[in-house]
């Protein structure tokens, strides 16, 4: 088991500010604490913090008022790594952190085939959690034709942030089909449940601008930790 690297501190602070948001958290029209004590209080520079309340002003969360302060302001979707991660903590919200338990080039599946054009797949396998609290194991299949090898190292927590910024591959839309399913034989023992019991479960297909299908995941989370939650505007 291997902890991939971790997105810049500011991004990872923009992604949490942009779930507590989404998960209600923080009002709309909340003014943030000064940024000093902000800072003091999530044990980062200041100057850290000022990267990321720029970043989730530029997302359109956020009015900075010289003199005055910081201003939340809801919005019904954004445009943030963790867009379409949708388990969140009960209480809602957390910021998403994993562990890889192993990355393999495999022959594809039976069923696979609209997955990309190669015969085989990078078949990355992790442990998930939310502000440090475990919650899923994930089983992600990324065409070979994408890169030829994938290692650990070349992983951050979010997989479409690595998509995005190595691949040039962009995910635009996502399809998910959930319901209730028994832990796979691979459960490891990290994880606090056991092979075979049940758990929630999520089967994705991840799909370009161009409706090319990119990435076919499983996920098995642990629903007494998390939930599913989708969140739409008006349409």
């Amino acid at each position: 088991m291997a902890r991939t690297s971790a997105l810049p501190k500011f991004i990872q602070l923009s992604e949490m500010l942009i779930r507590e948001i989404a998960a209600g958290h923080l009002a709309d029209g909340a003014r943030l604490p000064p940024e000093r004590d902000m800072a003091d209080d999530l044990g980062v520079a200041v100057g850290t913090l000022r990267k990321a309340l720029a970043d989730v002003e530029a997302k359109g969360l956020l009015d900075r008022v010289q003199g005055s302060g910081n201003y939340v302001r809801h919005r019904p979707a954004v445009d943030s790594v963790y867009a379409f991660f949708r388990l969140e903590l009960l209480k809602g919200g957390g910021l998403p952190t994993a562990e890889v338990l192993s990355v393999d080039r495999l022959a594809k599946p039976d069923g696979f085939a609209r997955l990309g054009g190669h015969d085989k797949g990078h078949r990355i396998m992790r442990l998930r959690s939310l502000d440090g609290v475990l919650i899923a194991l994930e089983e992600i299949w990324l065409d070979a034709g994408q890169r030829e090898q994938v290692a650990v190292s070349d992983l951050s927590d979010s997989l479409y942030h690595f998509y995005r910024h190595e691949l040039g591959l962009v995910i635009a839309s996502v399809e998910d089909r959930i319901g209730i399913d028994a832990l796979p034989e691979w459960t490891p023992d990290a994880f606090h449940l056991k092979a075979g019991a049940a758990a929630g479960y999520i089967e994705r297909v991840s799909w370009t601008a161009t409706k090319e299908p990119a990435e076919f995941s499983r996920t098995w989370y642990d629903a007494t930790r998390a939930t599913y939650i989708s969140r739409m505007g008006k349409g």
